[in-house]
């Protein structure tokens, strides 16, 4: 029997299974013995190779030269998707970059098994671009090229909160009206789904399947929401300009954007930058951001951004250490801080839920329980704003990381058996 593969490609954490169809897929180990891999890759100039996961941001924090590239999944149905950038002095299209994760979890995923995997299931959001089908269809379109390019011969989509739901299935004991709540890296995806003993044997699910919704905030419009109200203000951010106006704030939402960071280094953005001197009433505030643009630290700090993010996510408090720009440098940062900067994005998170039992034709009440999944359910003020909109769903707390995956490798083991 030949062996078949699910990949959930993830925003900021990817995950993979295999199976054979004389067992149940499981999950394989991506990185050393950990089953999840961080979706990053750097570029390291100073030995001229590529590392992935942690060792990828093990080797960019250690200080090598190079380019380290996160959130891979943000680009498909983006204009940047066709675009390339400059690694080691020569154009690499975004693509490409792609391309070579998804080989990488592919050859890890075939030392597993012990042979070649050309079928493969691939997660996919509700939508990789909101309110723009044609875009959608292009990432979906985009990440199958990709996947062809990489040798999988048979390439089937399913969405993500659908997997983690046939994930959950599997601990049921009666019919259940779940809302499945897929928040991760990149998009927030939601699905409302029968699910119970009896309908787990139909191959064809398509009738419970009562709605599915999402929008584009998630983990990574998080950590960039904190950065604003944490870094950022170290940096000039919201300081008063010279003319009594806030300083330009544009630069600051680019610093803190992952897939952006990169365009602020080149020549002619430092040049840019430069000028924006005389907008500033305290110069040290300039100073530091171009220190940070000038030694590339951007990403260093939307790294610390996001440990810190994890590390109040529920509750407590920690210090966000920037003594590498300034010494002493540094910012305390909560749970009551994080909550406050990400209200609006969990309010649209909320009403996307709402919107989503709504589209399946049902009252709030009706809804028997929310699935949890995604590293980013992690965060307290989130999963209880979703559970306030539910009052009678019991709150059941997934696998954040490999619920999608695990889900995935059932429905591929049901299609490729």
């Amino acid at each position: 029997m030949t062996a078949y593969a699910a990949i959930d490609f993830g925003t900021s954490n990817s995950a993979a299974c295999v199976g054979d169809g004389g067992r149940p897929a499981r999950l394989v180990p991506l990185e050393g013995d950990r089953e999840t891999l961080p979706t990053a890759v750097f570029f390291n100039a100073d030995e001229h190779s590529i590392a992935y996961g942690r060792k990828a941001i093990a080797e960019y924090q250690a200080g090598y030269g190079g380019r380290l590239m996160r959130s891979l999944k943000s680009l498909l149905g983006s204009e940047l998707i066709n675009e390339t950038t400059i690694i080691e002095g020569q154009p690499v299209a975004y693509r490409d970059i792609i391309s070579r994760f998804l080989a990488h979890l592919k050859r890890t995923a075939e030392a597993a098994a012990g042979s070649e995997l050309t079928r493969v299931v691939l997660g996919r959001p509700v939508h990789f671009v909101d309110d723009n089908p044609e875009r959608d269809q292009l990432a979906e379109i985009t990440l199958r090229d990709v996947a062809e390019a990489v040798g999988f011969r048979d390439v089937r989509f399913q969405y993500e909160p659908i997997a983690a739901a046939l994930d959950y299935e599997r601990t049921l004991a009666q019919d259940t009206v779940v809302l499945v709540a897929d928040i991760g890296g990149g998009t927030s995806d939601f699905s409302v789904v029968r699910l119970g003993p009896g309908r787990a044997r139909n191959l064809d699910r398509s009738h419970d399947v009562l709605a599915n919704g999402g929008v584009h905030i998630a983990g990574t419009d998080f950590d960039q929401y904190l950065s604003l109200r944490s870094a950022m203000t170290c940096l000039g951010l919201g300081a008063p300009g010279k003319n009594g106006k806030q300083v330009p704030s544009q630069i600051y939402f680019e610093l803190s954007t992952w897939h952006q960071i990169n365009f602020l280094y080149t020549r002619k953005a430092l040049a840019s930058a430069q000028t924006l001197d005389i907008f500033y009433d305290q110069p040290v505030h300039h100073q530091r951001l171009m220190k940070v643009l000038r030694e590339r630290e951007g990403h260093r700090i939307a790294g610390l951004v996001e440990d810190a993010k994890v590390a109040v996510a529920d509750g407590g408090e920690t210090r966000l250490e920037l003594g590498f720009i300034e010494d002493e440098l540094g910012i305390p940062i909560d749970g009551a801080l994080l909550s406050r900067s990400i209200t609006a994005g969990i309010a649209k998170i909320v009403q996307t839920a709402l919107d989503t039992v709504d589209a399946a034709g049902l009252e709030a009440e009706r809804i028997d329980a929310i699935y949890f999944t995604g590293g980013s359910t992690g965060i307290r003020a989130l999963r209880d704003a979703l559970s306030a909109a539910f009052t009678r769903a019991e709150s059941v707390n997934g696998d954040p990381f490999a619920s999608v995956a695990r889900g995935l490798g059932v429905y591929a083991g049901r299609l490729f058996a």
